[in-house]
């Protein structure tokens, strides 16, 4: 025999909960198959397009020659240095007001100078160190070709491509020699590039820094630079000695050489694709927000988060078991980005630090949940929370390119403008996807092995406060996104005050100071029927003995709406007083607009009471909703389930939530799904959407009654059922209500007068009479209804016949030949209506008569129209 667990339905605490919302969680992700592929596959397609032109970039630069080849051997190369370009040499202005330099006219006639920067403390033996750096030489005598200074503009990575364009016949960029006030020809967009700042230089001491501005963005820390410095240092170095020892004394520079290296991609098409690699890493990072957005507001359009915060769910599991549902998925979805990555060779995952890596993700994933749940508290729809996603996503990669990639890369931006930037949603994970792919890069030219942990505390590299960045954005949003779900009431029930962190200060009143605040502010209706007048102090006093003997009892709630755009406030419950026994059905009828769904909605914690309360096992449902959720059951008027779980699923879930487990969670899920006749010919393993209208609605009643709760509250429960399934379903209702109250709106009588042991009709938001349904009939029915048709020119004699009958009879119905009356049943005899009939008969053709007692619905219309016509002359 099989253990059994120890459960007791009611208030289910945090790891049973966590355990049911994540049961649920992953089986309705299991189920999500679309979704699923889309995360899994897009990372793989996007990786392997660029695996595949990497490598066919690689085959195409073997089989034609590409520009960088395998070099075992590489020749020597004069060094060269690079110069600016003519539009932007340097030129005298305001903001360069040295009288040395020439006027803005030399740009547009192309003979404006390159120019060297020089400081020094000894500015004269400065300028006699000058004029040795660039000595004249005749380029006409072989012996002079080693003192030439050379310069060329290609902005490339590597020496040897410098030197090979510049030796190309058509290049705009050809080779220079410099020397002192000579014109030149460049294409960099740099006005000084290179500066020497000698101290205190002099005749006994060399002491001198070199300022060298890189000419393209790979140049920052890629092998180029270091192998054009010594160039600088060998000007600098020269010219000293010239003035020391002579003209005669020189230190040569006789080339520089690369150190060998293998076949890789032209430099160009490999920039190239590594940014748009970047780019498609970052995109693809972002993807989840999208798809975690939309999960999240599902349950909220769906209206499935406030149907399961009624059975028991608290706020706190709430967020805190979906953050880690989706914690897990975005886990999961960066994971496999990165062993898809590793797998396919890409630098980009390959040559950087795999826990490093992870780490930033991981922070990352946690700041994308906080962005997700931030704007689901913003947003209704799944439509809405998808156009909002994809759309942001989208503008992050533009800003990123234009905005983030200029302000990383400029040198004109001060480090806090670059964090201010970088507070951007999503541009810190740009900075961090950009310093990856920078190392990789330099990796794959030769400069390192990557991004490891000890380069964090590189000069310029923002990885660190990317991460820090992220740390801190993750911490706000997520705690302003529980502020917000709280006060915009965004599908999570009541709005709280704006201030509600501040009510923990507040001194919580005695249960005297309650009492005598609730006696205070007690208004009674001075035009209440004596039914509901008795009602009303029935309630009274089993506030003042503080009973607990009833389930639920309301006390003169209210609720009024505020008037707006000039309209006046409507009052949708005016002071109801009811209180409601154990293994008691009552049933609430009333007109469409009546105030019905208000009241239903103030009990079951969708909106607050304007004034007044309501107490559920002696719990007060202004100030303890959450533990009167876990004593209630709720079927509300349209099915909320989930499509793709089945009833069997929807069973368990609710049901853990009411904390029972095991054995005990066993049989009574298979108990209701007998009791709504959904067990047998496995309908109960169909996934929810399948379900036809009316079996839907029984699943929902079915978990109403789950967990045996307290109260249950069934609006229109028999919607849409055939008449054999209602008749089932109403024998689980009569069999339901042993040890608990339910309240029951319907408009059928039928239903009403077979489920409920007392009614109440409610008009304008009062109710107009209780009592039990034989009553009622009793109390508004003391009469028969006689009806007859007639040809029209009979009718007037037909009038007469029933009146001389009855002095009192009130004619209800006229149209046509057909006429109905109400007889007051102690003024005549059935007998006598009888021969009324025959003696018509007599006199002229009678095509239909009927004689009824009193039903519900004639009580119901009469209650209703006797109601709205006090209102209208009120």
């Amino acid at each position: 025999m099989e253990p059994m667990e120890i459960s007791t339905p009611g208030h289910a605490g945090f790891a049973t909960q966590a355990d049911a919302l994540l049961r649920k969680s992953f089986t309705y992700q299991k189920r999500n198959k679309s979704q699923n592929c889309c995360l899994l596959i897009t990372p793989l397609v996007i990786i392997g397009f660029f695996a595949f032109v990497e490598h066919y970039l690689k085959q195409m630069s073997a089989q034609r020659g590409g520009a960088v080849v395998e070099i075992k051997k590489p020749a020597p190369w004069p060094p060269a240095l690079n110069i600016p370009s003519n539009t932007t040499r340097a030129v005298s202005s305001k903001y360069m007001p040295f009288p040395d330099l020439p006027s803005p006219s030399c740009r547009v006639s192309g003979n404006c100078p390159a120019t060297f920067l020089l400081t020094g403390t000894n500015q004269s033996f400065v300028m006699t160190i000058a004029e040795k750096m660039f000595p004249p030489v005749s380029t006409e005598d072989p012996s002079d070709m080693d003192r030439l200074v050379l310069a060329t503009s290609v902005p490339l990575f590597q020496p040897n491509y410098l030197v090979d364009a510049a030796f190309e016949p058509d290049s705009p960029s050809p080779l220079y020699y410099l020397q002192s006030k000579c014109k030149a020809n460049a294409s960099i967009p740099y006005p000084t590039r290179k500066a020497f700042d000698f101290q205190n230089t002099n005749k006994a001491n060399f002491n001198v820094t070199l300022w060298n501005e890189p000419s393209t963005d790979a140049d920052i820390l890629g092998s180029s630079t270091f192998t054009r410095l010594p160039r600088l240092v060998n000007l600098a170095s020269n010219a000293y000695l010239q003035v020391l020892q002579g003209s005669d004394t020189q230190l040569l520079f006789e080339f520089i050489k690369e150190v060998p290296t293998i076949f890789s991609i032209n430099a160009s098409v490999s920039k190239t694709v590594d940014f748009f690699l970047r780019i498609a890493s970052f995109g693809l990072l972002l993807f989840p927000v999208t798809v975690l957005l939309s999960s999240i507001v599902y349950e909220k359009e769906k209206k499935l988060r406030i149907m399961m915060k009624m059975h028991g769910l608290r706020d706190t599991a709430y967020w805190a078991i979906t953050y880690i549902y989706c914690l897990m998925v975005s886990l999961l979805f960066v994971q496999f980005f990165l062993i898809a990555g590793k797998l396919s060779g890409l630098y980009f995952f390959t040559k950087n630090g795999y826990t490093l890596q992870s780490m930033f993700y991981f922070l990352h994933v946690n700041w994308q949940i906080s962005f997700a749940f931030l704007i689901s508290t913003l947003v209704s729809t799944v439509k809405t929370a998808q156009v909002v996603g994809s759309t942001f996503m989208m503008l992050i990669c533009i800003f990123s390119f234009f905005i983030a990639s200029r302000v990383i890369e400029s040198t004109a931006f001060s480090g806090s403008f670059v964090v201010l930037v970088e507070m951007f949603p999503g541009f810190a994970l740009y900075r961090g996807v950009y310093e990856f792919q920078k190392y990789a890069t330099f990796a794959k030219n030769g400069a390192g092995v990557g991004m490891q942990w000890q380069n964090l505390n590189d000069p310029g590299n923002g990885i660190k406060k990317a991460m820090v960045i992220m740390i801190t954005e993750w911490k706000i949003m997520l705690s302003l996104a529980y502020y917000l779900d709280q006060v915009l009431s965004s599908g999570s029930g009541r709005r709280r005050s704006p201030l509600f962190f501040l009510h923990c200060l507040r001194r919580k009143p005695s249960s005297q100071e309650q009492y005598l605040q609730r006696n205070s502010s007690q208004l009674f209706p001075s035009n209440d029927h004596s039914d509901v007048a008795q009602e009303r102090q029935k309630v009274e006093q089993l506030m003042q003995e503080g009973s607990t003997s009833y389930t639920a009892i309301c006390d003169n709630i209210k609720k009024i709406y505020p008037g707006r755009d000039g309209n006046p406030a409507k009052a949708a419950v005016r002071g109801l007083s009811l209180a409601l026994g154990r293994s008691e059905c009552f049933g609430m009828l009333g007109p469409n607009g009546a105030g019905k769904t208000s009241f239903i909605s103030m009990m079951i914690g969708l909106t607050e009471p304007t004034s007044g309360t309501a107490y559920v096992e002696g719990l007060d449902i202004t100030t303890c909703m959450n533990n009167v959720y876990t004593c209630m059951g709720v079927c509300p008027q349209f099915d909320l389930l989930w499509e793709t779980l089945t009833g069997r699923e929807h069973l368990y879930f609710y049901g853990r939530l009411k904390n029972l487990r095991g054995p005990v969670l066993k049989r009574a899920v298979e108990e209701a799904l007998k009791d709504v006749n959904l067990f047998h010919g496995g309908v109960a393993d169909k996934h929810a959407g399948k379900y036809s209208g009316g079996m839907k609605r029984r699943l929902s009643v079915a978990i109403s009654l789950i967990g045996n709760p307290k109260i249950v509250y069934l609006d229109e429960p028999s919607t849409g059922l055939d008449p054999a399934s209602r008749n089932s379903l109403w024998n689980v209702v009569k069999r339901a209500k042993k040890n608990r109250a339910i309240l029951l709106t319907t408009h059928s009588m039928e239903e009403a007068e077979a489920l409920c042991d007392r009614l109440g009709v409610f008009v304008d938001g009062a109710l107009c009479c209780i009592g039990n349904p034989k009553e009622l009939k009793a109390r508004y029915g003391g009469y028969f209804l006689f009806t007859m048709t007639t040809t029209q020119s009979n009718d007037t004699e037909v009038e007469n016949m029933v009146l001389s009958l009855c002095n009192n009879a009130q004619k209800t119905y006229h149209l046509g030949g057909t006429q109905k009356f109400e007889l007051p049943k102690h003024e005549v005899r059935l007998a006598d209506i009888f021969q009324l009939v025959e003696d018509a008969k007599s006199k002229f053709p009678v095509q239909a008569w009927a004689l009824a007692d009193t039903t519900l619905e004639d009580v119901f219309i009469k209650v209703t129209r006797q109601a709205q016509a006090t209102s209208s002359d009120e």
